[in-house]
């Protein structure tokens, strides 16, 4: 069924877990996510993002929402780090049922004011709206947005910021990064952090980036409070890694052939993180 994230989050806040929302670029990608999730019995986000919406195309929206509107689990389509007030606008005609809108690197009164254009468009229509206070790292050149530089959300702007703009979710940096950890990194999340905001806000908070963190600390950032947590990196590593494997046969050239494995693998990855994040069997609750 097709929902808004905001019917999906308000259900993750209320019964502490914390939705996935899976960042696909395929076709092939969108099927495994769309499988799992259903084999688990997750509601579940399907995230894309300006540049991986530039490859896909806007017309495979109309495939992802007929997808969505006929699987038996809750199913939002997210754009995520949407840049401007004109690309979610876009966004919203082609069909996308929640949308980010992503201005953590303008001034605080610019990323206000451009939360509320946003919030204000996306509500007129019935959708919701998560955006994003504080900045969180950048680990490679596949990094959305940002710099190496993590910028701490602090809780009193992040109140203020809630007030301001009324928007639905907020995206918050307690110490992730995009893309996968090098080597030498020692990733570590800021829990003490997150309660102090989830205390002030109530509202279902967002976490970006946190592909090499320990099992350990994202268990207890959705015990702390985190209702959607982005996966990207690690679901399209194992996809691609198993390609890898899969065209060392070079007499192989069939999708139906290649896929499969990747698939296979991708569900895997995504079936670990459904568990991790408790939101396995949570689709009754909607």
């Amino acid at each position: 069924m097709l929902v808004t994230g905001s019917d999906i989050l308000d259900v993750a806040n209320k019964h502490g877990f914390a939705v996935p929302a899976f960042n696909i670029s395929s076709y092939s990608m969108l099927r495994a996510v769309v499988d799992v999730c259903e084999d688990k019995r997750s509601p579940h986000i399907i995230a894309i993002h300006p540049d991986e919406l530039s490859h896909i195309r806007p017309a495979m929206l109309a495939s992802i929402i007929r997808i969505a509107h006929e699987s038996p689990v809750p199913t939002a389509i997210h754009l995520d780090h949407g840049a401007s007030y004109e690309q979610v606008l876009l966004a919203i005609q082609a069909g996308f049922t929640s949308v980010m809108i992503d201005k953590s690197f303008a001034p605080f009164e610019e990323n206000v004011a451009e939360t509320v254009r946003v919030v204000n468009a996306a509500h007129a229509v019935g959708l919701s709206v998560e955006a994003e206070l504080g900045t969180i790292g950048v680990s490679d050149k596949y990094g959305e947005t940002g710099t190496e530089e993590i910028l701490y959300t602090d809780p009193d702007d992040a109140a203020r910021f809630i007030d301001a703009t009324g928007a639905d979710s907020l995206a918050i940096a307690i110490g992730t990064r995009h893309g996968l950890y090098p080597a030498a990194a020692k990733p570590a999340l800021r829990l003490d952090l997150l309660g102090e905001i989830k205390s002030r806000l109530g509202i279902p908070l967002v976490l970006h980036g946190g592909s090499n963190n320990s099992d350990t600390e994202i268990a207890g950032a959705v015990h702390g409070g985190i209702n959607k947590i982005n996966i990207s990196s690690d679901i399209k590593a194992a996809y691609f890694n198993k390609m890898r494997e899969v065209l060392q046969d070079v007499h192989l050239r069939e999708p139906n052939v290649i896929e499969p494995p990747c698939e296979a693998a991708l569900r895997e990855c995504a079936a670990q993180k459904i568990d991790l994040f408790e939101s396995a069997g949570k689709a009754e609750l909607l």
